[in-house]
C-alpha cells in the first residue's frame, strides 16, 4: 500500500510542477502573444490551453464511472483559435486543471488497479494517470517553447539557467543525501 501512496503523491507533485511551468511561461507574455499562430499547422498557446483543458474535462469528469472520451466533448473545436482574451484562456486552463486535480486528489491507493475506459479501451487507473503524465507535459513543453520564442524581452528561466549548471550542481552536492521528489525544491523555487 505504501508504494501506491508514494506513487500518488509523486504524480500529484509532478502534475503541479508542469502546471506551474505552463503558468510561469504564460505570465511572461503579453496577452496578445497567447493568440499568435505562425502558420495553419501551428496552434497558438491559447489553442493548446483549450485542448489540454478539453482533455482534462473529458478524461477526469466521472473518471471511475464513465468513458474518458465524453459524448459532449468536441475535440476538433479545441483546435479552433476562438478565445478572445488572456482571462478567458486562463479561465479555461484553471477549469480543466481543477477537475483533473480534484479527481486525482480524491483517488485512493486501492483504486489504482481499477479499470477505466478511454474510447472503450481499458486502462488501469495507473495507466490512465501515466497516459496523462505523458500527454500534459508534452503540451506544457510546447507552451514553454513557444513562449520563449514569442517573448520580446529576456526570458526568466524556468529551469537551470544557461551557464549556471556548475553552480546548481555545487549547491545540490553541498547538501546531505536525502530521499525526496525532485519537484519539492523546484515548486518552491518557481513560486
Amino acid at each position: 500500500m505504501e508504494t501506491k501512496e508514494s506513487y500518488l503523491e509523486s504524480v500529484k507533485k509532478q502534475f503541479l510542477y508542469y502546471k506551474m511551468l505552463g503558468e510561469k511561461s504564460i505570465d511572461q507574455l503579453e496577452p496578445q502573444q497567447l493568440f499568435v499562430s505562425i502558420n495553419e499547422d501551428t496552434n497558438s498557446i491559447a489553442t493548446i490551453i483549450k485542448h489540454i483543458s478539453g482533455n482534462m474535462l473529458s478524461r477526469w469528469t466521472d473518471f471511475l464511472t464513465s468513458d474518458g472520451e465524453k459524448e459532449w466533448r468536441n475535440r476538433d473545436a479545441e483546435f479552433e483559435n476562438d478565445l478572445q482574451s488572456k482571462e478567458e484562456a486562463l479561465d479555461i486552463w484553471n477549469k480543466g486543471w481543477k477537475v483533473f486535480l480534484d479527481t486525482l486528489n480524491s483517488l485512493k491507493p486501492e483504486q489504482l488497479s481499477d479499470i477505466i475506459y478511454i474510447r472503450n479501451e481499458g486502462h488501469t487507473v495507473i495507466e490512465a494517470i501515466n497516459r496523462q503524465l505523458a500527454h500534459y507535459p508534452y503540451h506544457v513543453g510546447q507552451i514553454v517553447f513557444y513562449a520563449k520564442q514569442l517573448k520580446n524581452t529576456s526570458w526568466e528561466s524556468l529551469s537551470i539557467p544557461k551557464n549556471k549548471s556548475g553552480n546548481y550542481n555545487a549547491e545540490k552536492f553541498a547538501k546531505e543525501k536525502e530521499i525526496k521528489n525532485f519537484t519539492d525544491d523546484e515548486l518552491k523555487r518557481l513560486q
